[in-house]
């Protein structure tokens, strides 16, 4: 069942390492993701580093969940299967773990590709919880807090590969400011994210160059793709519309050139 009445600390998409702390829960994890590659009938293994920020010894719980990225890329994790999920091919070291204050354990698991499987990508989460939910009050309602980091995991196999289509230009809002934006549709069967070289200037003549937002774009979906603007003495300043942007857009060994103006 999709845990609803559980706050999750914290949501992995691409930092160096994941740490979260809550009473009863204080880790630090690493690699946060895996973006892994392999072939049908492959078994594909995997390490990844617990530790206890905790002073004294912690349990922690150890199992996989499905996830879905919304349209905010805000993380849902669910317990159950859901539909075409590859956690039957998965295999976890075990279920829990106790680790001594300030210990640190190589946690193993493995996905094993069956012979039959298809060209596409495997895509679920390694869930490290509290052992026990500790409990909070929010007004007059207790509510149970387990703390819990999800290493997201990615396998493509096989030949697996994305396919996009840009389109746009767009001003959207982001963090309470207006950017400029490319719509992206990921019609391949497997996930990307987008890199690139660009440069600009805004109504202003100001000049600034812009860094494609890297969150992931799943098969299926249709993403903004946010160019963040910087200059050499400001990392976030606010545009004057329209804005100018050119430069290379790449994605999975692909490119595409982009030379827009957005107002």
């Amino acid at each position: 069942m999709h845990r609803s009445i559980l706050t999750t600390l914290c949501l992995i998409l691409g930092l160096a390492s994941l740490e979260a702390r809550a009473d009863g829960f204080a880790a630090l994890v690493s690699p946060p993701r895996f973006e892994v590659s392999g072939k049908s009938g492959d078994t594909v293994r995997q390490v990844i580093e617990i530790t206890n920020r905790s002073a004294t010894p912690s349990k922690f719980r150890i199992h996989t969940a499905d996830f879905v990225l919304g349209a905010d890329y805000g993380v849902t994790f669910h317990d159950e299967l859901l539909p075409d999920s590859c956690r039957p091919w998965v295999a976890i070291e075990r279920p829990q773990v106790t680790l001594p204050g300030g210990g640190t354990i190589r946690y193993r698991f493995e996905v094993q590709v069956p012979k039959d499987a298809p060209a596409g990508e495997c895509r679920f989460a390694v869930m490290i919880e509290g052992d026990e939910p500790s409990v909070t009050k929010a007004g007059a309602l207790e509510l149970p807090i387990v703390g819990r980091i999800g290493v997201i995991v990615y396998v493509t196999v096989g030949d697996a590969a994305p396919q996009l289509e840009v389109f746009g230009p767009e001003v959207v809002s982001l963090n309470g400011k207006m950017v400029p934006a490319i719509k992206v549709h990921n019609s391949g069967n497997a996930h990307t994210r987008m890199a690139g070289f660009l440069s600009g200037k805004d109504a202003t003549g100001r000049k600034y160059d812009f860094t494609p937002s890297d969150l992931p774009i799943l098969p299926g979906d249709v993403r903004y793709v946010f160019l963040n603007p910087t200059t050499n003495t400001d990392q976030n300043p606010t545009l004057s519309f329209p804005v100018t942007v050119q430069g290379t857009l790449e994605w999975a060994h692909q490119s595409t050139p982009l030379d827009e103006r957005f107002k």
